[in-house]
């Protein structure tokens, strides 16, 4: 099944068209876009397209969030890096699925006990993401991000030796077998999934997650999968009682431990390796670009273009590292 928006297009424009007017125009109204979306007769729900609009409209907010609650946003990483560091070493590379503004992510990196090699975020979002890298200047950290779909994620197998989220598998209920699949088939070590827990919450909070939409039986689901589930509780500290934030900490077992130097990207679309430079993230195999858009490389398969000339065009050599936050 693809999840990207460019599917939505191909079946139903006229529909997509409309959800996209009627949620800004909730939005402007003050009213929830992601419920406008649900509850529009005919709308597409929680799906890639609707969280894509609700997520660029809120795009500034986090930023917004962690600069009025800078106590909550410490405390908030700093849990999260208590969690991540004994998989963490300085030839580490992490990545944060659903970056979102880079809040976490930035929090996060500062409060590890070592700096990994390696640190990359991805939103479905260009506007969340330009926002993350303002963000991260800001915080004087280093890390690159990207734009992608969390379904298919533009890295090779086994590539990133932790990957983990911070409620952004949230909204995707109904799909977790695919998303926690995606995110093991990406990590080397380990994966950590801080997200609300159904199973652990209250009657009332999971009455809301219904409502929503959210995300159930992860602990389950990743096991069906094949995986050892090491960790599996309710965080101490949470922002929301009626979204209680939980952990799914999963090892991975059987795969080459070796930390790897280099970013092992792949093409969304043809999950071929693809060859990284400032104007472009380049298939040889196939001839697809993934154009980068003010520094921000866009790698949904939808973003795809078939220019086998770009190589040709474009065969100064670059250090990908000299242009990439």
């Amino acid at each position: 099944m693809k999840h990207d928006l460019e599917d939505q297009l191909r079946t139903d424009v006229t529909e997509l068209g409309r959800l996209m007017l009627g949620m800004r125009a909730a939005y402007a109204r003050g009213e929830n876009a992601m419920e406008y979306a649900r509850k529009t007769a005919g709308a597409l729900g929680n799906s890639p397209a609707s969280t894509l609009i609700a997520y660029d409209l809120q795009a500034g907010t986090y930023i917004a969030g962690a600069r009025a609650n800078p106590d909550a946003r410490a405390r908030w990483c700093g849990q999260l890096a208590e969690i991540l560091n004994p998989y963490i070493s300085t030839q580490s590379s992490i990545l944060e699925v659903g970056c979102g503004e880079a809040t976490t992510l930035a929090g996060v990196l500062k409060r590890l006990d070592k700096t990994p090699k390696h640190a990359l975020g991805f939103d479905i979002s260009w506007s969340r993401c330009a926002h993350g890298l303002t963000w991260l200047e800001e915080n004087g950290v280093s890390a690159r991000l990207f734009v992608a779909d969390l379904f298919e994620i533009p890295l090779e197998d086994s590539s990133i030796d932790v990957v983990y989220t911070s409620h952004s598998l949230e909204p995707n209920g109904g799909h977790e077998e695919a998303a926690i699949k995606e995110l093991m088939r990406v990590a080397r070590r380990a994966v950590g999934l801080v997200e609300p827990l159904y199973e652990l919450a209250d009657a009332k909070a999971q009455e809301r997650m219904r409502s929503h939409g959210y995300v159930r039986g992860l602990k389950e689901t990743a096991e069906k999968l094949g995986a050892t589930v090491r960790d599996y509780r309710l965080l101490d500290y949470c922002g929301n009682p009626l979204n209680p934030s939980g952990l799914v900490l999963i090892e991975k077992t059987g795969t080459n431990m070796t930390e790897s130097s280099e970013i092992q990207w792949r093409c969304s679309l043809t999950h071929t390796p693809l060859t990284a430079n400032s104007k472009g993230y380049y298939s040889p195999t196939t001839g697809v670009v993934y154009p980068v858009l003010s520094g921000i490389p866009l790698l949904r398969a939808g973003h795809a273009v078939v220019a086998s000339a770009f190589n040709a065009f474009n065969t100064q050599n670059e250090d990908e590292n000299a242009y990439s936050i």
